[in-house]
């Protein structure tokens, strides 16, 4: 075959560096998208946030564009406009303002900057801001407790022991094994010296801490009631013996062996056991607590459902007109080149940002439009919805939909919800119809809320209630939205009352 030039067409999909900024900040939580513009104002010069009211960031014009120098021009004369309102005010103001305080009545000037009084203060700083641990806790009740050292040391050793829940994680003869190891004055340490101290810190707060099971832990917690309390011997002998019984909700068992009459009197046992913490230590251990700022905000007018952006997450970011016209004035040199690089990489940015909230807008309202019923009447009225549906009513892709759902919120009079909240998958009704599962396990709630306390439904039972209502599920659908929700079968539902 011999050489020969030829011309073939072809159709190619080509992701420009504006579209693939565009997708990656649609993808991007709220958090996420502050950072994400926290750098940006940080790296490009031209950036900076506007300090107004608007609700979507607007797009700065081209300073190459002819057209647009007529509104740069309006824009001049109002930002002059304002420039002398300022100045008039300033004008009227006096220099001294009378008060009826004065600086010495707030401040002293007994302020020294000696490297004490700093200390002091970052000290009080620290100890005002940190967070308490259970560990720190234990720590400073074992502090307070003890002066012996040899003592001090095995009850750190315990406390580092003890998991965030409050719980014993190693063996009393573990950890004495380990310390005659390590330390020679630790040679003649007995079991019983260990155990002495456990016993120790577990009188401390938070009652229950540092036990062993679920039984010592309950019985600790009921030694620091007062001897007064009602039932509190028969709660002790029950968390002693009985506790495997009443996990499994025995009741006329348990009635025999306390030698109770009533289930009055078994009730209050009960009720008294279940106003324990079995988890002590979750009581002490403090996390950091996640807000969760809503994307879209939904409200009801006379005319419908209104939804529109959250003004709080909108970034307000502009050009700098400083640099614009820095930029219609130089050349072409290589200061002006990294100028307009970064212009027209802030244009990008603006512009992705509106493109983002334009997206947010559409899905959202598209969303609220489909679910009307569950805004007005709960969750036994959610529609059947997936991605596909939004896409094809709004004309965009799925993969769009999924981006803009995907770790986003909306606040509606309902609560915070995230926007995937609102797709779920469908089940068949007897009347040909579609019922969402998201709408079924409202109903399967509702239905064991109001079930019997002494005879709770089982999963048949709920199955055949739904039927009735014309949702046609089999008995383990029903189990797996049963874990689903976390409640429990019906054997460990049951109640005296």
């Amino acid at each position: 075959m011999k050489p020969s030039l030829g011309l073939n067409l072809s159709q190619n999909l080509v992701i420009t560096p504006q579209l693939q900024q565009a997708i990656y900040l649609l993808q991007l939580s709220t958090l996420d998208l502050q950072q994400e513009i926290q750098q940006a104002l940080e790296s490009n010069p031209l950036l900076e946030l506007e300090e107004t009211d608007q609700a979507i960031p607007a797009v700065e014009p081209d300073p190459f564009d002819t057209s647009t120098r007529e509104a740069n021009k309006a824009e001049a004369q109002q930002e002059a406009t304002a420039t002398e309102m300022n100045q008039w005010e300033e004008q009227r103001l006096p220099e001294e303002l009378a008060v009826d305080t004065a600086w010495e009545d707030v401040y002293s000037h007994d302020y020294s900057p000696s490297s004490g009084h700093q200390d002091n203060t970052q000290e009080n700083y620290e100890r005002d801001t940190a967070s308490t641990t259970l560990i720190d806790h234990l720590l400073w009740q074992l502090n307070l407790s003890l002066h012996n050292e040899r003592d001090r040391i095995i009850g750190e050793t315990l406390i580092d022991s003890i998991n965030p829940e409050g719980y014993l994680s190693e063996d009393p003869q573990v950890i004495c094994d380990s310390l005659q190891k390590q330390d020679e004055q630790f040679s003649d340490l007995t079991c019983e010296e260990v155990l002495a101290l456990l016993k120790l810190i577990q009188r401390f707060d938070p009652p229950g801490v540092g036990a062993r099971d679920l039984r010592e832990c309950l019985l600790l917690q009921l030694e620091q009631l007062p001897e007064e309390t009602p039932y509190l011997p028969q709660a002790r002998r029950l968390v002693d013996q009985y506790l495997e019984i009443l996990a499994g909700r025995d009741y006329r068992f348990l009635m025999r062996r306390l030698k109770l009459k009533h289930e009055d009197e078994l009730h209050e046992i009960i009720t008294l056991i279940q106003q324990l913490n079995p988890r002590p230590g979750s009581s002490i251990e403090s996390e950091t607590s996640s807000y969760v700022i809503p994307d879209l905000l939904v409200t009801r007018t006379q005319q419908g459902w209104r939804v529109e952006l959250n003004p709080e997450t909108l970034p307000k970011l502009r050009v700098q007109p400083q640099y614009a016209d820095l930029i219609r004035r130089a050349d072409s040199s290589d200061t002006n080149q990294y100028l307009k690089d970064h212009f027209r990489e802030a244009q990008w940015l603006i512009k992705s940002l509106q493109s983002r909230s334009e997206t947010l807008l559409k899905v959202g309202s598209k969303i609220v439009e489909v679910q009307q019923d569950f805004l007005e009447k709960g969750e036994e009225f959610m529609k059947p919805m997936v991605l596909a549906d939004i896409a094809t009513a709004i004309e965009m892709h799925e993969s769009t939909v999924s981006r803009a759902t995907t770790q986003k919120y909306i606040h509606t009079p309902r609560g915070l919800f995230e926007l995937k909240y609102f797709f779920s998958s469908h089940v068949s009704t007897a009347e040909g119809g579609e019922a969402s599962s998201t709408a079924i396990r409202a109903m399967l709630k509702k239905l064991i809320s109001n079930e019997p306390a002494k005879k709770p439904l089982s999963d048949s039972k709920l199955a055949d209630l739904l039927a009735d209502s014309g949702i046609q599920i089999a008995r383990r659908t029903v189990a797996k939205y049963r874990e689903a929700l976390g409640i429990p079968p019906s054997s460990e539902r049951k109640r005296l009352r």
